[in-house]
């Protein structure tokens, strides 16, 4: 497939609300006109997550340079390419990589994706990330069930809604309180009971910064007093924008390393690689919770 993405420099307009649900259909209209699959699950793969869309069979594969107006990944660990495919009989679209704000994308854009996927008609999405654990009961390797999050960006006006509202996406003041799916998350918790992964299970709130620094030791005690359990540079913009448009939500964090929050620490500090290899290490279990939950979702 020839590359037909072209660079150019975002418009005001464009900054401030945001591709029209036109430009949305078109891409959306690109990819259905190329694919034979009809996906109604959705996934998103955080760092070191990649594995996820190797599952599927029947793969196709559209580079994110190649998808008109989408942006690219630029970070190591997101292979920046949407792969439609089928798992256990079911249809997927997974995007094997997401987009982040301190790669210098607006907060609609990095979501944007997801309004993609309603448009071909994704009606639950799956999210996953890499994060930071600040609740001292968790340890490395654990895997979080999002509960809900604390969107860090937002309370300062940068949210993914920002700007007109078309009602065909939804209402100008969606809520937010049921952000992340009981259901789904019982559902999950069932599935990781029979895969004997229980040990490893926690459930907690994410809360989403900036980045792309990780966080001072003062930061890190703050988000833990406002209740945190997690913290991470995803994930909360795209549930906005799924729960907007009335896409159900599943979300989990796999807990890559322990937040230090002890002044002048000599602990090791968090690193990318320390990230990317605790993905890794994780992968096959990973692969065989989101693999569980997708054979049983037509039981919520």
């Amino acid at each position: 497939m020839t590359s037909v993405k072209m660079f150019r420099e975002e418009s005001i307009e464009d900054v401030i609300d945001g591709y029209s649900y036109e430009r949305i259909e078109s891409i959306s209209k690109f990819l259905l006109d190329r694919t034979k699959q009809r996906p109604e699950i959705g996934i998103i793969c955080g760092t070191g997550m990649g594995g996820l869309a190797d599952m599927l069979e029947d793969k196709e594969i559209f580079p994110y340079k190649d998808i008109p107006d989408f942006p690219v990944s630029t970070v190591p660990g997101h292979s920046g390419r949407l792969v439609f495919g089928n798992l256990n009989g079911k249809s997927i679209i997974c995007m094997q990589g997401r987009f982040h704000v301190y790669e210098g994308y607006s907060v609609w854009k990095c979501a944007m994706p997801v309004r993609v996927m309603k448009l071909i008609g994704v009606k639950t999405l799956i999210v996953t990330n890499a994060a930071g654990g600040l609740n001292r009961n968790f340890t490395v390797g654990d895997i979080m069930f999002i509960k809900d999050h604390i969107n860090f960006p937002g309370f300062g006006g940068d949210n993914p809604l920002r700007g007109r509202n078309d009602d065909r996406w939804g209402p100008r003041f969606p809520p937010m309180s049921n952000a992340y799916d009981l259901g789904l998350r019982q559902l999950a918790r069932t599935v990781a009971k029979e895969l004997n992964l229980e040990k490893y299970l926690q459930e907690g709130v994410y809360c989403m910064l900036g980045g792309p620094s990780y966080e001072t030791v003062s930061e890190m005690m703050a988000l833990t007093l406002l209740g945190a359990d997690a913290v991470g540079m995803s994930t909360a913009h795209e549930v906005i924008a799924a729960r907007h448009c009335g896409i159900r939500v599943f979300g989990m964090s796999l807990i890559t390393n322990i937040c230090v929050m002890e002044h002048d620490s000599e602990k090791p500090l968090a690193n990318h690689e320390e990230v990317m290899e605790t993905g890794n290490r994780r992968r096959k279990d990973l692969e065989k919770l989101v693999t569980g939950i997708i054979m049983k979702l037509d039981t919520v």
